[in-house]
């Protein structure tokens, strides 16, 4: 099957269950395992109570060691990148403020969006940022531009550094409703501290939807892992 798809016999459109147990003479649960296989790396996208399909081809890879910028990403993949701004405002938030190393009554600048990529929602993005270094952004028009670049040409700010957090969950019901998401479809949830130099600026809290997103691991005795990132259409 995977032989078919690479030659691109599928891209009009891919069987069904029954078809495929009648291509290959084996039973529907046989072909229901290959699919369950197809749609973990992937390849096949099914939403319940909806037909197979193939998954759109891996656009960009993007190296996560490195600090990297979503919106950029998906532009320089060929997608469109744009942003819903769903919340831009200041407030307290004591958790974060300690995340943040700052005392928890400290005002913050909460920025809100749901990620688009090529127009479909990607990922529902939740940022946080000491208000006094970020109180400029409070004009900028988040909808196609990034914040880093925002940060560096309205405060002077670069992020240099920090790290992330990435595990999977299990989306709200909230969440499944922004990202236009399938019941069942799993998310991962990217928990960032961004630094410029040792001054701790951004706490960001983003979920992405799974099957259109991944990270992926090469390694070699010489250089040890480097991890990737892969955005699905």
């Amino acid at each position: 099957m995977l032989r078919r798809v690479d030659s691109g016999e599928f891209d009009e459109a891919f069987p069904g269950e029954l078809a495929l147990a009648a291509a290959y003479s084996v039973s529907r649960n046989t072909v229901r395992e290959a699919l369950r296989r197809l749609r973990a790396d992937g390849t096949v996208v099914a939403g319940r109570g909806q037909p197979p399909r193939l998954g759109r081809a891996t656009e960009i890879t993007q190296p996560l060691g490195a600090l990297y910028s979503l919106f950029a990403s998906v532009r320089e993949s060929g997608q469109q990148a744009r942003s819903l701004v769903r919340v831009l405002d200041a407030r307290a938030d004591g958790v974060v403020a300690v995340r943040l190393g700052l005392e928890e009554s400290t005002p913050l600048l909460y920025l809100e969006r749901v990620r688009l990529a090529g127009g479909a929602p990607l990922a529902v993005d939740r940022v946080w940022l000491p208000l006094a270094l970020a109180e400029p952004l409070r004009g900028a028009d988040f909808s196609e531009t990034s914040l880093y670049a925002e940060l560096d040409a309205r405060c002077g700010i670069r992020l240099t550094g920090g790290h992330e957090r990435i595990r999977a969950v299990v989306p709200t019901i909230g969440e499944r409703r922004l990202l236009a998401s399938p019941e069942g479809v799993a998310a991962l949830s990217i928990d960032r501290l961004g630094m410029a130099e040792r001054t701790p600026v951004e706490w960001r809290q983003t979920v992405v939807r799974g099957d259109r997103f991944s990270v992926v691991a090469g390694f070699s005795a010489r250089a040890g892992y480097q991890l990737d990132v892969d955005l699905r259409a």
